[in-house]
Order: C-alpha cells, then sequence, then structure tokens
C-alpha cells in the first residue's frame, strides 16, 4: 500500500511537472548561417573577391601552364630529345613548386582576412543575437546543429540575421 501510495504521489509530481516544461519558451538558431547571410558578410565576400582575384588569376594561368606542359610530355615525350624532356620537366616542377607557394600566401592571405572580419563582426552578431533573445523573452535556445528538425517558427535565425542587417 504504501509502494503504490509513493508512485501515486510521483506520478502527481510528474505530471505537474510537464504543464511547466510547456509553457517554455524554446527556439533554436543557426548562428553560423547567420553570420554569412548577414549584409556585412555578403559585401565582404565580394570585397574578398576583388581583393584576391588577381592572386587567385595568377594560381590558375600556373596551374594552367603546367597542365599544359604535363600534356605536351605525354604527347610529344617520346618525339623530343633528351635535353628537351628534361627541361620542360624541370619547367614543370618549377611552376608546380611555384604554384605551391603562392598558394600557401594566398590561403594565409585569405584566412587573416576572414580572422579579422569575424573580429568586427562578432560583437554586432553578439548583440544581435542578444536583441532577438529578449524580444522573444525564450528559455532555452538550441544551436541548429544539434537538432535534426524544427518547425520553421521556433527558427529565429532570420530574425537575428535582419536584426543585424538594421544594425548599422
Amino acid at each position: 500500500m504504501r509502494k503504490f501510495i509513493s508512485v501515486a504521489i510521483l506520478s502527481v509530481f510528474a505530471l505537474a511537472s510537464f504543464p511547466a516544461a510547456a509553457q517554455m519558451k524554446i527556439a533554436v538558431l543557426d548562428y553560423q548561417m547567420a553570420l554569412l547571410e548577414s549584409d556585412a558578410a555578403k559585401r565582404y565576400s565580394v570585397d574578398a573577391e576583388k581583393k584576391f582575384g588577381s592572386q587567385l588569376q595568377r594560381l590558375k594561368n600556373l596551374e594552367s601552364e603546367a597542365k599544359r606542359l604535363q600534356d605536351r610530355m605525354q604527347r610529344d615525350g617520346e618525339k623530343l630529345g633528351q635535353s628537351e624532356v628534361e627541361k620542360i620537366e624541370l619547367e614543370f616542377r618549377q611552376k608546380a613548386r611555384e604554384f605551391q607557394v603562392q598558394s600557401k600566401e594566398l590561403n594565409d592571405a585569405k584566412a587573416q582576412s576572414d580572422r579579422e572580419m569575424l573580429e568586427q563582426l562578432k560583437p554586432k552578431l553578439d548583440k544581435a543575437v542578444e536583441s532577438v533573445l529578449q524580444a522573444g523573452a525564450y528559455d532555452l535556445v538550441i544551436d541548429r546543429s544539434a537538432v535534426v528538425d524544427v518547425k520553421p517558427e521556433f527558427d529565429i535565425t532570420r530574425q537575428v540575421i535582419e536584426r543585424l542587417n538594421s544594425a548599422r
């Protein structure tokens, strides 16, 4: 009889806690999407393309030159003399080395530029997130990557993007 009463009391407490949980206001936020979809990030992307475009074009040119040399060796290798083959191989290795060096320089410069942009944009994004959270009075916010599926009305990412874009 005591067991039955204990189980009944625990059941009542468990059921009483469900309405409280049902009253919780829950939201989902894709922080990375909010950052990347913002107007500032889109402007940065266009600026970065202009800034690094010439370096990228040089890399593409080096790649096509190396490919041309490789194709020539495969196509005409048997017809060419030993010294000509060695000359082409040397030129090919030089192009490959130059490509690697320039590629690393470009990647490093782009990564540094990305970090600088993030340092500037992150405080603004954090303010926009905080503003949306306060306005919505959310009890729990879950990162979108931790959620399998969510109804659109629970996703506050668009609201954060709009708030970030309006805060100049």
